[in-house]
C-alpha cells in the first residue's frame, strides 16, 4: 500500500473498527486522511494518530452538511486524490434505538437513513473524480447481519443497514466502468461506541461462542485485515458484495 491514499471516515476512539483499519493501512505504508465530527472527536483523534508511523491529514466532516462534503472533496483534490474510501458511519437517535421499530418517528427514520446509508452515496459521488484521477479505486462500508435478518434490539438500524447494502450494489454496478469497486463488510458483534447504543448488545456478544460456526468472537484486527484485502490486488475481482467477518454466525439458522 505504499503510496496509496486512503480516506477513512468514522474513527471515534481506539475501539473503533475504523481505527483498526487506519492502523492496518498505515502499517502497510499508506497515506491516511481521517475525518471527524466536532471537537470531541478531534481531540480523540489528535491523541490516537500520534502512534501511527506517519501522522495523517485530518479534517472535519459532518456528512449531513453538503458544504462539509464539498470542502472535503477540495481538500482531497489538493492531497492528490484517493485510492480507498472507508465509510464507517452509522447513527440513529437514541430514542429510536430504544423503542420498537414501529414506533420510529419520521424524523428518526430520515436521520438514520441519511447518516447510515445516504452518506455513502454522497461521499462516493464526491470521490468519483478523485478515484478516476488515480485510475480507479475501492470503496468499502460497514454493515451488520441485522440488514438481512431480524436482530432483536437493532430496530431502525437494521432498516438503515439494509438500505446501505442495497446502495452498495447499485453503486458497484454504476461505477464499475470507472474502475471503482464498492463492497460492504459485515462484522460480528464487536464492542465499539456505536454498539453501546444497541439494546441487548452484551447478549449478542456473549452468544457468539455458542452460535457461530467457529465458536468464538471476532476482533477489530480481523475486520481490518478484510478491508486491507479488499483494497489490494486480491480484492480486485470483488464488487457489490457483502462480506461477512462473523466467525460463520450468519450461516446458522437459530
Amino acid at each position: 500500500m505504499k503510496g496509496k491514499k486512503v480516506l477513512i471516515l468514522g474513527v471515534a476512539n481506539k475501539r473503533s473498527l475504523a481505527w483498526a483499519m487506519a492502523q492496518r493501512f498505515s502499517a502497510a505504508g499508506a497515506e491516511l486522511f481521517l475525518t471527524y465530527q466536532g471537537e470531541r472527536f478531534q481531540r480523540e483523534l489528535d491523541k490516537l494518530v500520534k502512534d501511527l508511523p506517519v501522522i495523517p491529514k485530518l479534517a472535519v466532516c459532518d456528512v449531513t452538511r453538503e458544504e462539509d462534503i464539498a470542502a472535503l472533496g477540495l481538500a482531497l483534490h489538493e492531497w492528490g486524490g484517493v485510492d480507498v474510501l472507508v465509510h464507517s458511519l452509522a447513527f440513529a437517535p437514541p430514542e429510536a434505538m430504544r423503542s420498537e421499530f414501529s414506533r420510529a418517528t419520521r424524523q428518526a427514520f430520515i436521520t438514520a437513513l441519511e447518516i447510515s446509508a445516504y452518506s455513502l452515496v454522497a461521499l462516493t459521488r464526491m470521490a468519483i473524480p478523485l478515484f478516476e484521477a488515480r485510475g480507479g479505486g475501492s470503496v468499502m462500508t460497514l454493515s451488520y447481519l441485522g440488514a438481512e435478518r431480524i436482530v432483536p434490539g437493532y430496530h431502525i438500524m437494521g432498516v438503515a443497514k439494509a438500505a446501505l447494502e442495497a446502495s452498495v450494489r447499485y453503486l458497484a454496478y454504476e461505477l464499475a466502468p470507472k474502475g471503482i469497486r464498492v463492497n460492504a463488510i459485515s462484522p460480528g458483534p464487536v464492542r465499539t461506541l456505536s454498539a453501546a447504543g444497541v439494546s441487548g448488545f452484551n447478549k449478542l456478544l456473549d452468544a457468539m461462542p455458542d452460535k457461530s460456526v467457529l465458536r468464538r468472537n471476532i476482533t477489530p484486527e480481523e475486520v481490518a485485515e478484510l478491508a486491507f484485502f479488499l483494497a489490494g490486488q486480491g480484492g480486485r475481482p470483488l464488487t457489490g458484495e457483502t462480506l461477512y467477518v462473523d466467525a460463520g454466525c450468519h450461516l446458522m439458522g437459530a
